[in-house]
């Protein structure tokens, strides 16, 4: 039976493993939680809140579920308590390529990050989106890398994460710096940026006159086709009027050379505008 030590336990990503691991009995699970709020939704789940000098040398597995600006702190003052040999575990690729998870050689560390469901898994929007944040079963895939340590280290943490983060469909192997090319990188310095210039492109077009309703069904449906024939998760193709017009507004929207996201060098300044205050 792994012992697991989860800090952070009752903040937005805690109670969502919270709630797995309650549902666990293989697991013996700490639950660790300094705010009030956090406190609060750990009551409402009947869970008893541990104190972090017996808890966490007592842990072969301890997770930090917690908000990117603590962790620099907050892992300087648990990683020194761990036994030799434990492993660490990280939800986000952003601290560990900033360096700022407290490091020691003895100790594995491993990042596990969530896909969430794909909006072509066929579940209504409103049940993925509170999968991730309400536990509700969306299937997911995640990825898990392994940042230091041995092939030991990363199966134990691929295990608990592939647990603490179920129902799952796939578990991809990647390493930390292909993990932080997918986030933040790819989803949320190009997607969710290219998403907030589409919303308020939708915004424009609602004050130009065009009915909300009409424009969220037709800007939503659009999106979803484009989605699809551009992942090849459907057979089709646009319009030649289509790709003639993307092809002149690019220019226009994107600034030349935007693909330096990609590069090692700009993610790691990404990762610093996380890390740091």
């Amino acid at each position: 039976m792994a012992k697991v030590a989860l800090v952070g336990a009752g903040g937005k990503m805690g109670c969502r493993l919270t709630d797995n691991f309650l549902k666990m009995p293989e697991y013996q699970v700490s639950y660790l939680e300094i705010s009030e709020q956090g406190k609060s939704n750990l009551a409402q789940r009947n869970v008893t809140i541990s104190e972090p000098h017996t808890a966490i040398p007592d842990a072969d597995v301890v997770i930090l579920a917690l908000p990117d600006l603590a962790l620099r702190t907050l892992s300087a003052e648990i990683v020194p308590l761990m036994k030799t040999g434990a492993t660490v575990l990280t939800l986000d690729p952003a601290a560990p390529l900033d360096g700022a998870i407290f490091h020691r050689d003895d100790l594995g560390y491993v990042i596990a990050h969530p896909c969430h469901p794909s909006v072509f898994n066929w579940e209504p929007t409103e049940v993925a989106f509170r999968d991730f944040y309400g536990g509700i079963s969306a299937k997911q895939s995640i990825v898990v890398a392994l940042m230091h340590g041995t092939e030991a280290h990363f199966d134990l943490g691929r295990d608990v994460a592939r647990d603490m983060y179920q129902p799952i469909d796939k578990v991809y192997r990647i390493t930390l710096e292909q993990m932080a090319t997918l986030e933040p990188a790819m989803v949320e310095t190009l997607a969710q940026t290219c998403m907030e210039v589409v919303k308020e492109g939708f915004d424009k077009i609602v004050s130009l006159g065009v009915p909300e309703d009409a424009a969220r069904d037709f800007v939503l449906g659009h999106l979803r086709i484009q989605i699809a024939v551009l992942f090849k998760e459907v057979n089709g193709t646009f319009s030649d009027a289509a790709y003639k017009i993307s092809k002149r507004a690019k220019p226009l929207i994107f600034k030349e050379g935007w693909e330096k996201i990609f590069e090692l060098d700009d993610i790691k300044e990404q990762v610093k505008a996380i890390t740091n205050k």
